[in-house]
């Protein structure tokens, strides 16, 4: 089984530093999705913002792709192959990430939907890829888990009540970007990330555009915070985030990159605190370090 880079900065023979600090630098950015979500939730409709943000995330990677001289998707089965994966891990993910938090979800709470992530995974790596989760890979799933619980555990219950309905949506796009990160494992072996990911967000728009259009007004005022999620949103999370998942994606197992996503509930959680005021109780601190030891167990699995 293909082992995940080393979280840590210790250097492994042959692996460049970029690889060793990507799984870093990727939980760092993905971990801005939900202070986005809740950024930009006064300023714009979730399905209409993100139209703009699909569409202008294909545009900027396209010409990425085309300034450097990338190979396209060859043929109808290329471009169907990383469409269907935007689909899953942009369209019906962050659609619902973003409806459910525009909806009442608290960000904490969708953060922590969204770490279910490694048991789905781990669940059906096996049979869709062929890939055997290890006894020490479920641990450290496990490990993970109850450190994501602990860290979001005391907002759960201050929250006073979650909508059922966004909690469910929430839930949909957890099962959307598992299924996408599996197609995209078994689908995007050898293509160019970079003509990849576009192609990915083209798909995305597609999915979006029309559900904007039919079930939204259009609502995106043009406000300091709303460009500025929108922004990093683009630049950071669909460009820099996206790039560094796919070439994670393609290093290592599923099961064992799907892990990482337990540390975001954490950094989230940190990040919330800095800019919204949001204070961690001593539990939550516990929580950080058990869910870094989660991914730590599973890395190695």
């Amino acid at each position: 089984m293909s082992r995940l880079p080393p979280l840590s900065g210790a250097a492994s023979s042959g692996v460049p530093w970029p690889t060793r600090l990507a799984p870093g630098l990727f939980v760092l950015i993905w971990a801005t999705g939900f202070i986005v979500a809740r950024l930009i939730a006064p300023h714009a409709e979730p399905l209409t913002f993100l139209s703009v943000r699909f569409v202008l995330s294909a545009m900027v990677l396209s010409g990425l792709a085309l300034a450097s001289g990338a190979t396209w998707p060859r043929g109808l089965a290329g471009w169907r192959d990383a469409m269907v994966a935007g689909i899953l891990i942009h369209g019906v993910y962050l659609d619902a990430v973003f409806w459910a938090v525009h909806r009442g979800l608290p960000a904490g709470i969708a953060a922590l939907v969204a770490s279910l992530q490694p048991l789905l995974t781990a669940a059906v790596a096996g049979p869709l890829l062929g890939e055997r989760v290890s006894g020490r890979r479920w641990l450290g799933i496990a490990v993970g888990l109850v450190g994501a619980g602990l860290v979001l555990g005391p907002r759960i219950g201050a929250s006073g009540g979650i909508p059922p309905v966004a909690l469910a949506v929430c839930f949909c796009g957890t099962i959307g970007i598992t299924l996408g990160t599996l197609w995209q494992k078994r689908k995007a072996v050898a293509v160019d990330l970079r003509t990849n990911a576009a192609a990915q967000f083209v798909g995305a728009g597609l999915f979006t555009v029309p559900l904007a259009l039919l079930t939204e007004h259009g609502e995106f005022d043009l406000t300091g915070p709303l460009l500025l999620g929108l922004a990093w949103a683009v630049l950071g999370l669909s460009v820099g985030g996206i790039l560094i998942l796919l070439g994670l994606i393609r290093r290592g197992a599923v099961a064992g990159v799907a892990a990482l996503f337990y540390l975001v509930p954490p950094v989230s959680a940190a990040m919330a605190f800095g800019l919204f005021g949001e204070t961690l109780a001593p539990v939550q601190l516990l929580g950080m370090v058990v869910a870094v030891a989660g991914v730590a167990i599973a890395s190695r699995g």
